[in-house]
């Protein structure tokens, strides 16, 4: 089996073949595995810019078994907060989004005594759908259940029904709608960090319920860390790992996979080809368009330029600072002034979400020192209008094809990151007097480069949006078809792109696929838990005094 990626879909797949007898091999155009879920370094400082929760790093749901199965968490310390995020009005006030519902219905009932019938039917829901939350599957695809397994599933929601009804039928921005705080109406809107538009109640929920069960925390190490640990998990079963190795096609021969040609020209066989890589180029560069169903055909030509189909990029801001800030909070939404907004390129909405990352992973840069984390949701048309290089460049380097160096985008591109840079340092600044004069490193990334990193369609992380029209179909695809293209044999689809969410879904995608795999191979699919360190401890911290 070769697969097409070395990002957790790819990873996790490799582990997956290995533990069912597969011989694999993954191949990567980066130098390093974990696609998204990546670090690098200025300095003493790694700069993480990928897990700020991880669902299932906590026991008690499905999702956890995945991550153990693939090595991820095993002899590390998880650090969860007391507060999921908090959002800060124009005006100063704040609203803490306390992960238990005690809390945060006791929270925000002070703010706004008014909103007490709303209050109190959103944490009575959230106290729901915690009990909810291990029922959850990720282990077997439902298109594989069988009839009574399917059944037993549902069975077991029955006491959840209503909430899973009224959540996933309500979408969050009419919800809110029913506060008469009018910063609780925008808030709730951004508990995710960033405004979701097209997002129903139950994601909400869901994450909430996750982190309030101490299953959506972060892992010591950081991201590269994790994406480093499922890497070794995957040596370790014996799988083989290429970096530096950018596919252009797969090959195609009587209707089936038959393996891969690299940039360099090379052709590598195989009985089995699955792609963890991004969709897009997948099924109309890697397979020149061929065999794509009419559903797929209309995702990749049409659905997938139109607004809200795809997740957007990040515009991201790092600062490394000489001295820690103690007030700084883990994880804080501001809500933009327009004439902030408009000094940041791309903005999507008049949001910014910063985190102190050093609260996150103090592991990552010197002691007595703080990391500061700044995002907004980005598109990425204005910055390949400023742009005047290429957007990926192969390069030779010592004999060797490099995919992922910088390449030059000119002046106004980088005039355009100088300006969104100051812009969020203005404003920490004026909220933490002293952070200007404490930057010592400073690195900023756009949707561009992502693009050149990891060759996204449109510097997008998460691929497609759930709950639309592409998200939707994409699972009812992959239902009807399984992972693969009618037609087209011993090819299977990995990773995002296959199916809708985070990580986690990334994760799971990789133990879907080999269930198929098996299937069509007429073997009993297995799986077991890494053994080789001692299981995760969970660690509680508060998030700090209340603002």
């Amino acid at each position: 089996m070769l697969i097409v990626g070395g990002g957790l879909g790819g990873l996790s797949t490799g582990c997956y073949a290995q533990m069912n007898g597969y011989r694999s091999r993954v191949l990567e155009m980066h130098e390093i595995p974990g696609g998204s879920c990546t670090a690098w370094d200025r300095g003493d400082f790694t700069l993480d810019c990928c897990v700020s929760w991880l669902l299932g790093s906590g026991p008690g749901n499905e999702m956890h078994q995945i991550w153990l199965e693939l090595g991820a968490l095993q002899g590390k310390r998880m650090r969860n907060f007391d507060v999921f995020n908090t959002v800060r009005g124009r005006d100063g006030r704040a609203v803490r989004f306390y992960s238990d519902p005690d809390r945060l219905e006791a929270h925000l009932l002070a703010l706004s005594p008014g909103d007490a019938r709303v209050i109190r039917d959103f944490c009575a829901g959230l106290r729901t759908f915690r009990k909810a939350l291990a029922r959850y599957p990720f282990l077997t695809p439902v298109g594989l259940m069988g009839r009574l397994e399917r059944w037993r599933m549902l069975a077991s929601f029955v006491p959840y029904f209503n909430v899973i009804r009224r959540s996933i039928g309500t979408l969050m921005r009419d919800y809110s709608e029913r506060f008469q705080d009018p910063l609780l109406r925008e808030a709730f809107n951004f508990i995710l960090y960033e405004k979701h538009p097209n997002f129903p109640v139950l994601p909400f929920y869901f994450q909430l319920a996750a982190h309030a069960d101490a299953s959506a925390g972060v892992p010591e190490g950081g991201s590269l860390g994790l994406a480093r640990s499922v890497e070794e998990r995957y040596r370790r079963l014996g799988g083989e790992v290429t970096y530096n190795a950018r596919v252009v096609e797969i090959l195609v021969e009587d209707h089936r996979a038959a393996g891969v040609r690299l940039s360099d020209g090379t052709e590598l066989r195989a009985d089995i080809v699955v792609s963890a890589c991004d969709g897009r180029t997948t099924f109309l560069d890697l397979l020149k368009g061929r065999y794509l169903t009419d559903a797929y055909r209309e995702l990749y030509t049409r659905t997938i330029t139109e607004p809200g189909m795809v997740f957007p990029g990040y515009l991201t801001v790092f600062l490394g600072l000489r001295r820690p800030f103690p007030d700084g909070e883990p994880c804080t939404t501001y809500l933009l002034e327009d004439a902030v907004a408009q000094r940041l390129t791309g903005i999507r909405h008049p949001s910014v979400n910063v985190q102190f990352r050093s609260r996150h992973y103090p592991e990552l840069s010197p002691p007595g020192t703080s990391v500061v984390y700044a995002t907004y949701f980005c598109d990425i048309a204005p910055w390949r209008e400023l742009s005047t290089g290429p957007e990926r460049s192969t390069r030779i380097r010592r004999g060797e094809e490099l995919h992922t160096l910088p390449v030059g985008r000119g002046r106004e591109y980088q005039r355009a990151k100088r300006q969104a840079r100051d812009a969020i340092v203005d404003l920490l600044d004026e909220r933490h007097p002293g952070l200007r004069d404490a930057i010592v490193v400073r690195d900023v990334s756009t949707p561009l480069t992502q693009v050149r990193y990891t060759g996204s369609h449109d510097g997008t992380v998460l691929g497609w949006q759930p709950f639309v029209d592409s998200g939707e179909t994409v699972e009812k695809e992959v239902k009807r078809h399984g992972p693969g293209l009618p037609g087209l044999a011993d090819f299977y689809l990995s990773g995002v792109w296959a199916t809708t969410g985070g990580l986690i879904r990334a994760a799971a995608s990789g133990r879907h696929v080999m269930h198929f795999v098996c299937r069509d191979d007429g073997r009993p699919f297995t799986a077991s838990v890494d053994d080789s360190a001692p299981l995760p401890v969970q660690l509680i911290e508060p998030a700090g005094a209340t603002p």
